[in-house]
C-alpha cells in the first residue's frame, strides 16, 4: 500500500543524500582486452583504467538503478513513499517502453498520486541534465525529487572494438534532493547546459530506432552497438570545456579559486589528467572513479559524488563543481555548495 507524497513548503533545495550501486562481476584488463587485440599494459597507458564492472545475465539498468535510489533515500531519511519525482538518466533502459524509471517506481513501492516519473537521455551528461530537471520541480512545487544516472553499457559494446570495449563499466548512482534542513544539505546553486549537435554522428548506436530498425542487416553491419570517434570526442572536450567552465565560473560570480571539487564524468583517466591541468581551478581535488568502475555513462557523476561523499571528502561549505559530457554533444555544468 502506497501513500500520498508530502510537499513540504518551498525552499532552498538541497542533496540530501546519495547512493552507488555496481554490479559484483568484475572485469579485468586482460578479459576485456583479449577479444579486442589488446593487453592490460595498453588498457593502463591508454585509458588508465584498470578494471570495471558488468552486470550478470538477467541484471537490468532498473535492477542498479533502484539499488542506488535506496541507498540515496536511507542516506536522505526519505521514504518511498514521500517522493514526487523519479527521473532516471539513461541511454541503456530496461526496453524501449515503458521508461526505466517505471520499474523503480515499481521497485521501491512509490506513491501512484502525485509523483511524476520518466527518463532523460543527454547520454552520459545526463545526471547533470536530470538534476537540474528534478531541482526545477522540486523547488517550484516542493516534495522530496529522485535522480539516478544508471546504465548498462556492457550490453551493447562491441567485444572487438578496442576504442570502446575497454572503457565502459555498468552502475548506478543517485540522490535525494528537497528542502533544506536547518541550512543543512548540500545546495544545488546554479546550472549552465551547451549542446553541439552538429557533432551527432561522434557517439551513437546507429540501428534499433525508428531511422533504421534493428534488422538482420544492421545486426550483420554491427550497427546495433555502441560506436564513439575517441579521439575527435577527447580533442573536441579538450578545446571546448575548459573555456565553458571559466565563463560559468564567472556567470556564477565564482572565483577558480573557490572551487574545492570537481567532480567530472568519467570518459577515460588520462583525458581526465588532461582536463584537470586545462580546467586552472589551483585548490580543486578533481574526484575520480574511472580506474576502478571505468566509464559508467549516465552514472559516472553520480557514482563518484557518492564515493566523495562517504569516504569524507566533501566538508561542508565546499563549493563543488559537476561536469558532464556525453553524446549529442551535450555537456553540462552545475555548482553546488556542501
Amino acid at each position: 500500500m502506497t501513500t500520498p507524497a508530502t510537499t513540504p513548503a518551498p525552499g532552498p533545495v538541497a542533496i540530501l543524500g546519495t547512493g552507488r550501486c555496481v554490479p559484483d562481476r568484475v572485469v579485468s584488463n586482460t578479459e576485456v582486452g583479449a577479444p579486442a587485440g589488446v593487453d592490460d599494459a595498453w588498457i593502463v597507458r591508454k585509458t588508465a583504467i584498470r578494471e570495471r564492472r558488468w552486470a550478470e545475465p538477467g541484471q537490468a539498468t532498473s535492477d542498479l538503478a533502484t539499488g542506488a535510489a535506496r541507498q540515496a533515500l536511507d542516506a536522505a531519511g526519505v521514504t518511498p513513499g514521500q517522493l514526487s519525482a523519479i527521473v532516471v538518466a539513461t541511454s541503456t533502459p530496461d526496453q524501449q517502453q515503458p521508461a526505466t524509471a517505471a520499474y523503480v517506481h515499481r521497485n521501491l513501492g512509490a506513491p501512484t498520486t502525485g509523483v511524476a516519473v520518466f527518463d532523460l537521455n543527454a547520454v552520459c551528461a545526463g545526471f547533470v541534465y536530470a538534476l537540474d530537471v528534478v531541482h526545477a520541480m522540486v523547488a517550484r512545487c516542493g516534495g522530496y525529487g529522485l535522480v539516478i544516472g544508471a546504465d548498462v553499457y556492457s550490453r551493447i559494446l562491441n567485444p572487438a572494438d578496442c576504442r570502446s570495449t575497454v572503457l565502459f563499466g555498468d552502475g548506478a548512482g543517485a540522490a535525494v534532493i528537497g528542502p533544506a534542513r536547518h541550512g543543512h544539505g548540500h545546495g544545488i546553486r546554479t546550472s549552465m547546459f551547451h549542446f553541439y549537435s552538429d557533432m551527432t554522428g561522434l557517439i551513437e548506436v546507429p540501428a534499433g530506432g525508428s531511422r533504421r530498425p534493428y534488422d538482420p542487416a544492421t545486426h550483420d553491419a554491427g550497427l546495433h552497438y555502441f560506436t564513439m570517434d575517441g579521439r575527435t570526442a577527447r580533442e573536441f572536450a579538450g578545446a571546448t570545456v575548459p573555456g565553458l567552465v571559466k565563463q560559468f565560473l564567472h556567470d556564477s560570480e565564482v572565483l577558480p579559486a573557490d572551487i574545492a571539487h570537481v567532480v567530472p564524468h568519467q570518459p577515460n583517466g588520462v583525458m581526465l589528467d588532461e582536463l584537470a591541468a586545462a580546467l586552472d581551478l589551483p585548490n580543486a581535488v578533481l574526484h575520480r572513479t574511472v580506474g576502478q568502475y571505468g566509464n559508467t555513462g549516465a552514472a559516472s557523476i553520480a557514482v563518484t559524488l557518492d564515493q566523495a561523499a562517504r569516504t569524507g571528502a566533501l566538508h561542508r561549505g565546499d563549493q563543488v563543481l559537476l561536469v558532464g559530457m556525453g553524446g549529442g554533444v551535450s555537456i553540462g555544468l552545475t555548482l553546488l555548495q556542501w
